[in-house]
């Protein structure tokens, strides 16, 4: 349907006239009456009656009115929904406990004028697909896993460094340490249920056991957060690894520790991602947050995976 037509069918509508539309919209009468006509022969009804002190709505007419106000009142919204800076900033924090959503917390706090749509990915390759495609606006990811580099139109920034930590159960044997070296963790069961192979955070841990030695189980499938911390809490043998500022809560009861991994650091890289023609004033502002509250990467004591390319 021609929205311009309907447009101008409220325009007749509201100045009863055709002559008086004419001179509201700028534009002839004929015009008016071809756009009349046009939307009448879309409609398959008379809209208008002739009369002498001008034109009036037949009972179709005043059926379709508020149906057309409807129309241009949704048309407006669609408009507003894609106009630069009056439509939300997209962006994808791939999980809600994890650091990146703590990054977007803090962006908000900081400018709580910014209105904000935060969603959530599974991968990186639908991410790039969605910022290419403008589905959003940036992403949250590591980069550049081997053999996947980022297209051309696809800037990225390293904004956090996030340490590893190790979580056991009080009755596994690091469970006392205050920190544990990367040495310490050889032989022992590391467990994340569920991991992906293919995924970004499946080639982190693939290059930290090539590094290290260390053996990283994926049996089972993964049942969430929860899950996860009810087995390690409840089998000696187990453990898990958890950035530090992932944030999670359990029962008292459970004992978890929480303990750094030292000598080196394993720190997962998080950068941000955006496509370079995207014109939205607030991912500038974005960026700017996350520049001026970034930590030093590659730090000295600290280890990242060979294929993280410094940005």
């Amino acid at each position: 349907m021609d929205l311009e037509a309907v447009h101008t069918f409220l325009a007749v509508a509201d100045a009863g006239q055709f002559q008086k539309a004419a001179a509201d919209l700028s534009i002839t009468q004929q015009a008016v009456s071809k756009r009349i006509a046009a939307l009448e022969r879309d409609l398959g009804v008379r809209l208008f009656t002739r009369t002498p002190r001008g034109a009036e709505l037949t009972i179709d007419g005043r059926a379709f009115l508020p149906h057309a106000h409807e129309l241009m009142r949704a048309a407006e919204r669609a408009v507003a929904s894609v106009r630069t800076g009056r439509r939300p900033l997209r962006v994808d924090v791939i999980a809600s406990r994890g650091a990146a959503s703590g990054l977007m917390r803090g962006f908000h706090r900081a400018h709580p004028e910014i209105e904000l749509d935060v969603l959530m990915l599974f991968d990186i390759e639908p991410a790039v697909t969605a910022i290419r495609s403008g589905t959003i606006d940036a992403s949250f990811r590591a980069v550049a896993a081997p053999g996947r580099p980022l297209p051309e139109d696809i800037e990225s920034v390293r904004v956090l460094d996030e340490p590893l930590q190790l979580l056991t159960g009080p009755a596994h044997a690091l469970a006392g340490a205050r920190s544990v070296t990367v040495a310490q963790l050889a032989g022992h069961r590391i467990w994340i249920p569920g991991l992906v192979p293919g995924t970004e955070w499946a080639a982190y841990y693939d290059d930290l056991v090539a590094e290290f030695g260390l053996t990283i189980e994926s049996t089972g499938p993964n049942f969430g957060s929860d899950a996860l911390l009810d087995t390690v809490a409840d089998t000696p043998a187990l453990a898990t690894f958890m950035g530090e500022h992932t944030r999670l809560i359990w029962p008292a009861g459970h004992g978890l520790r929480r303990i750094p991994v030292t000598d080196p650091t394993p720190v997962y890289p998080h950068s941000l991602l955006w496509h370079r023609d995207n014109p939205h004033p607030a991912l500038a502002t974005l960026r700017a947050h996350l520049a001026a509250t970034a930590t030093g990467h590659d730090a000295a004591g600290t280890w990242t995976p060979g294929w993280v390319i410094p940005r």
